[in-house]
């Protein structure tokens, strides 16, 4: 008992180890830990959302078309472009498409860039188109991690979900 007793005026002295005096009632006692329910579990991994832009020019309009569909997911945001090459049949055409599409309707997450811009391939032009194309995305929708950039001509061959394009 003298040791006990000496631990204990120790403990008071300096307060190295916490006394169970101080304590409040049920707490520290095995029983009470364990009615307590666990912590949630940690988060998991946050699925990305990608923004793209898809952008042709004459004659690309079915390509392109096919090419949204292939990459297309609801959580994903787009802006399809057809430069002012394209015909301007082609551009209403592309724009229609769009606008009745029941699923883009359904989440508003694909926008046609209206205005046809001139993109040579060996200049600023594309650039200029590109960062038109994040202009618009980033106006709006911000609920997106990672830009892609890709061509009419640029055809997936596994979707976002990892399944085989047939």
């Amino acid at each position: 008992m003298g040791l006990i007793s000496s631990l204990h005026t120790i403990n008071h002295i300096f307060n190295i180890f916490p006394s169970r005096v101080n304590q409040t009632a049920g707490q520290g006692f095995a029983e009470t830990k364990v009615s307590q329910s666990p912590p949630p579990p940690p988060p998991g991994p946050k699925i990305p959302r990608f923004a793209y832009l898809v952008s042709g020019s004459k004659g690309d309009l079915d390509k392109l078309w096919r090419t949204l569909h292939a990459l297309y997911h609801p959580r994903n945001h787009y802006v399809v472009h057809l430069d002012l090459e394209s015909p301007a049949e082609e551009r209403l055409e592309l724009a229609a498409r769009v606008e009745k599409h029941p699923i883009f309707a359904k989440y508003g997450n694909v926008y046609m860039n209206s205005k046809a811009n001139m993109v040579t391939y060996r200049g600023p032009t594309m650039v200029s188109n590109t960062l038109h194309a994040c202009a618009i995305l980033l106006k709006r929708s911000k609920e997106w991690d990672w830009f892609i950039n890709l061509s009419a001509s640029d055809y997936p061959l596994v979707t976002q979900d990892g399944q085989s394009m047939s």
